[in-house]
Order: C-alpha cells, then structure tokens, then sequence
C-alpha cells in the first residue's frame, strides 16, 4: 500500500479543498451524542490525513489522538496544528499495527473511504479487532466505506480534473479499474504541475481501496465483537441505501473483547 507520499500530501488539501469536512464532523458528533458520550469524550481517528476532521471535532470538545502510515501527511497535519494552536496529537501509525499501550478511546473514526486500504479480510478483521482493544466498553467505531453496489455499476475508468496551486496549472488524471473478484478498485494518479514558462513537475501513485456490500461488513464487525447499530448513506441520516449509494458510513458499538 502507497499512498500519498512526498509532494502528492503536500496537494492533498487543495484537491479535496471542497470536501465539506465540517458537516462529515458534525454528523460524526452527533452520532457519537446519540449513541455515545457527550463532548470531552477521548477519540482516535484511523487514517487521519492532514487532519481536517480531526480538527473540526476538536472545536466540539473532543481529546484527540490521530494517526496515519504516511509520514508526509502526519507532517502535514502537524504544521496545520502548530499554526492552529490544537492539542491533537499526530502520530505516524498503520491502523494494522495499531497499538495504544495504557490508553482507551470511547470512540474511534475511520473516514473517507480509508478503511479500503487494507484490502484483505484478514487485514480488515485485524483493524477491527485492535480497535476492540482500544475502546472503553460499550464504545463506538463510526467507519466509511465504498459500497459495492455503487462502484461496480458506476465506476468512471478516466475521470480529469484541473487546479491552481500559485504559479503552477495542476492537471490530476485519474484512471480506474476494477479487480471484481477480489473486490478492489486500482486507481492510477498522473499529476502535472506545470508554470506559465512551460516547465512542469510529474508525479504519478497508484492507490488500491476495497469496496464492500453491507451486509459483507456487518458480518465482519459482528464476528470481532461489534454490535452493528446502523448503516447510512454517506453523511445523510435519512436517505435510503441502494445502488446509487457510493459511501456507507457504519456506526457499531463495543459489546465483547476479542483476544
């Protein structure tokens, strides 16, 4: 798995510039009200990126650990904080490994699709496991994930966007296929960064992420000790799930310690 390293972390946040971070947190803090504890609760974030979610709930009173396997956007997430005054702690860690020695979340995120990079049932069932271990009783996972439904009849094999980053003209070329069989979409990154005088810069990353039916991921939460409490269309409380359903936002709770 390689995903944003290097100068790619260093664009991340102008690529997803339109992302609404703000309202995904708010529907975030308001699961966890509901279901959950209050403000102040302890959170970890798996795959945290820059840190754009991490920081909007840290404005709703949440104590905030966050971590990701890229050393280039835990840096990235770090300058943002200093220059924001935010107590969240970045750590570079693959939610694989992951390990929390002495501590204890009452809630753990894992957003933006990210739980798909780690591909395989065994890697999945072992993420969630030691998210098991990490959280206090009765404590809450809130997951997104593609949704195979979607994917499968929708997919875009080539999708082109184009950006201004100060003096240069970005082009991001995304090019997509799709592993059915094993349930894994392989996108291909090409970047050009190129200024007025005709120079340029070129980067190219390919990423692959597992899409999911739901039924397929309830099972797995429910077999390391999760009680799946609902299921909805992306960050929408009250839109129905079906094929059109490209992101599936889960929210379960802690019921029994897995070894």
């Amino acid at each position: 798995m390689s995903s944003y390293i290097g100068e790619h972390a260093e664009l991340y946040d102008l690529f997803y510039a339109t992302k609404d971070y703000e309202y995904e947190s708010s529907f975030v803090d308001n699961a966890i009200k509901e279901h959950g504890k209050s403000n102040g609760v302890s959170l970890l974030e798996l795959a945290c990126g820059t840190g754009n979610h991490a920081f909007q709930l840290e404005k709703a009173g949440y104590r905030i650990c966050a971590i990701d396997y890229s050393p280039s956007m835990i840096a990235r997430a770090r300058k943002k904080a200093a220059l924001s005054n935010s107590s969240i702690r970045f750590d570079v860690q693959d939610m694989i490994e992951l390990s929390c020695p002495n501590e204890r979340f009452q809630t753990v995120i894992c957003l933006f699709d990210s739980i798909g990079y780690v591909l395989t049932n065994k890697n999945i069932k072992e993420v969630f496991k030691r998210v098991n271990n990490v959280l206090d009783e009765g404590g809450l996972f809130i997951f997104e994930y593609w949704h195979g439904g979607a994917m499968i009849r929708s997919y875009e094999p080539v999708r082109i966007k184009r950006f201004k980053n100060g003096e240069y003209d970005i082009i991001r070329i995304s090019e997509t296929s799709i592993d059915i069989k094993e349930q894994i979409c392989n996108v291909k990154y090409t970047i050009y960064q190129t200024r007025l005088d005709g120079t340029f810069k070129f980067m190219e990353e390919t990423q692959r992420n597992r899409f999911f039916l739901i039924q397929e991921m309830n099972g797995i939460a429910e077999e390391c000790g999760f009680e799946v409490i609902n299921n909805y269309s992306g960050f929408n409380a009250t839109k129905s799930i079906n094929e059109e359903t490209w992101h599936v936002v889960s929210l379960v709770k802690k019921v029994a310690s897995v070894v």
